[in-house]
């Protein structure tokens, strides 16, 4: 199957969109211009081996601890191989995949901030690093401390919270994974990176301070209206009674409680109320100090990445973003809304000038996906179009170039298996669901694919996002398997079982950091920034016939064609001007309208 692209620039003079001062109604003008990676600190880089997490830092009050024989897992090891303390326990590998630790951390994100420079990164989204019990740290121990194991001293460190009053800002100390962290937004600042936390302020862990003190006070407790408590524990009984709600149901992560509600819960419509003052009052200071450490917003934070942002109700986000503006307007607020279903929340309820600057935009990336891949629902250029038209439309200009254009992340499949695999986008796509499930290396035509939808994402409105991993050619199904510690070149890994937890005969795929595919991603990134057109400029589609896809970015100034054919055999098609151009892949000459990433020298 023959695939060709095209990309053009018709003018040398290189202008930004027309910027306007900085307002808090609006986005912040850089984050039209971000490249964003997205890091899952637990699995991104082990810089620091002496902090690795023990059972003790992993307790949680509804599992109890880890086994006693508990031991960290090698980075090298094959994914789906089982650990000996967990053979030992009979446990499958299914059943120590939440107990699996492998030792990343802080000191290893500062190690590897060149790589992200060489790469071309200029935004970091960080998953969770608040103090947590779990690997992925949105039930929170501690909202107000970086998780004691990503820092270096994780006894010192829990010495120092226990002195606190955790109710009282007055009384909060930096601890040494406070001041690792406050060191890495210095670091990422000196390489004009940008840094933005995950935060759910929906919703705690039962190790949350506020939380056992409600188990240990009941009723007496001041914390007591921070969540919906149905019934106390009696301790004249045996039975534990003790009973509230949790997030979805899942009683590890207990709900902040909702106030002032005037209307009901929807998956598709936002909903009016706040939250319990107290609770809002402590996520305020939380926010604060990260954003203006010690009241300076030089040392602080880029803004927030707010987890499951439509189960909070409108109130409290306008507030939120009136608190952040005031302490730093040009801070960046970005929310997760329902995506997963056939059917999505409106990105308008949340990105707009009373709410959030962007949300993440899963919503471009579904359609182009049965675009780009072969997938079974697959569709043409023109309904690739009218679905993005229909995305954007209901979004005032600015808000769309600030999206968060996200395509892979820790809730999603690698980019790879997502293509490789051709069922319904996130529909049971993993071989737990679907034994059917392709979980190894891809086919070559799958690699030439995601390349093509990686040249339409880096050309896209929105600011494009990078899953961590997926530059290095890094495969794997929805969580857990698109967690899997990252494939750095410095290491030799174990090969990986292709058909993994499926019936029949083993076989293995050999795993490596992909050079070919980092430098692609690199080109991209590259051609994304120099060419300021393409994160200010205006779209336009030219082409949508069949698997033909043309569309322009512009302004003023400049103008780059984006040409795509994924016919099944080559096209001819006419350039809107006649010249001489250069290929930005190679820097060769091209004569004519034969396709490639090009330039025009005029």
């Amino acid at each position: 199957m023959k695939k060709n692209f095209l990309i053009l620039l018709f003018t040398a003079l290189l202008l930004p969109w027309n910027s306007m001062a900085q307002n808090s109604k609006l986005p912040p003008d850089w984050a039209k211009k971000a490249v964003w990676y997205q890091i899952f600190v637990e699995r991104f880089y082990n810089g620091d081996s002496s902090n690795d997490p023990k059972p003790e830092n992993m307790y949680n009050a509804l599992s109890g601890m880890v086994a006693k024989d508990w031991t960290i897992t090698p980075w090298t090891q094959d994914w789906y191989g089982i650990e000996p303390w967990a053979a030992k326990n009979g446990k499958s590998f299914a059943d120590n995949l939440q107990d699996r630790r492998f030792g990343g951390d802080l000191q290893g994100v500062l190690d590897k901030l060149d790589y992200l420079a060489d790469l071309g990164i200029n935004a970091i989204y960080l998953n969770p690093v608040n103090d947590a019990p779990t690997l992925h740290k949105y039930d929170a121990r501690n909202y107000h401390h970086i998780d004691v194991n990503f820092g270096p001293d994780p006894v010192g460190d829990n010495k120092i919270i226990a002195l606190e009053n955790p109710g009282d800002p007055a009384t909060w100390q930096w601890t040494a994974a406070d001041k690792l962290f406050l060191k890495l937004i210095n670091e990422a600042h000196k390489r004009n990176i940008r840094i933005i936390m995950d935060y759910s302020w929906n919703h705690t862990g039962v190790e949350f301070w506020a939380f056992r003190d409600i188990i240990k006070n009941r009723e007496k407790s001041a914390y007591k209206n921070w969540y919906t408590i149905y019934a106390y524990d009696d301790p004249v009984t045996e039975k534990n009674e003790f009973d509230y709600l949790g997030w979805f149901n899942n009683k590890y992560m207990p709900e902040i409680r909702k106030t002032n509600l005037s209307s009901a819960k929807d998956f598709f419509h936002p909903y009016e109320g706040n939250m319990d003052d107290g609770a809002k009052q402590h996520i305020f200071a939380v926010t604060k100090r990260w954003l203006a450490p010690d009241g300076d917003v030089s040392k602080g934070i880029d803004g927030y990445r707010l987890d499951v942002a439509d189960f909070i109700p409108l109130g409290f986000w306008r507030d939120y973003r009136t608190f952040v503006k005031n302490i730093k307007p040009d801070a960046y607020l970005v929310g997760e809304i329902q995506w997963w279903m056939d059917k999505m929340m409106p990105p308008e309820y949340y990105a707009n000038s009373e709410v959030f600057d962007a949300v993440m935009f899963y919503h471009l990336y579904r359609p182009a996906r049965s675009f780009f891949s072969h997938a079974d629902n697959a569709i043409n250029a023109h309904q690739l179009a009218d679905s993005l038209r229909y995305q954007w439309s209901g979004l005032e200009m600015p808000f769309r170039y600030s999206m968060m254009d996200v395509s892979s992340t820790h809730d999603t499949p690698r980019l790879l298996s997502c293509f490789y695999n051709h069922g319904k986008y996130k529909d049971k796509a993993n071989p737990y669901e679907n034994p059917a499930y392709k979980t190894g290396k891809p086919d070559a035509e799958t690699y030439q694919r995601v390349k093509l939808y990686l040249i339409h994402q880096f050309t896209n409105v929105g600011a494009p996002n990078i899953w961590n991993g997926e530059e290095m050619g890094m495969w794997g199904s929805v969580d857990p398997d698109n967690r899997k510690p990252l494939w750095w070149k410095e290491y030799t890994f174990q090969p990986e079982t292709r058909n993994n937890i499926q019936p029949g005969i083993k076989t293995y795929d050999s795993v490596s950091f992909n050079q070919e595919y980092f430098d692609f991603y690199k080109k991209l990134v590259h051609i994304r920034s120099s060419n300021p057109v393409l994160s200010t400029g205006e779209m336009e589609f030219i082409i949508t016939e069949g698997k033909m896809l043309m569309y322009k970015r512009y302004d003023k100034n400049d103008c780059i064609y984006v040409i795509f054919n994924l016919e099944p055999s080559g096209k001819d098609f006419t350039l809107p001007e006649k010249g001489t151009f250069i290929n930005l892949l190679d820097n060769s000459k091209v004569k004519g309208n034969k396709s490639g990433l090009l330039r025009y020298r005029g």
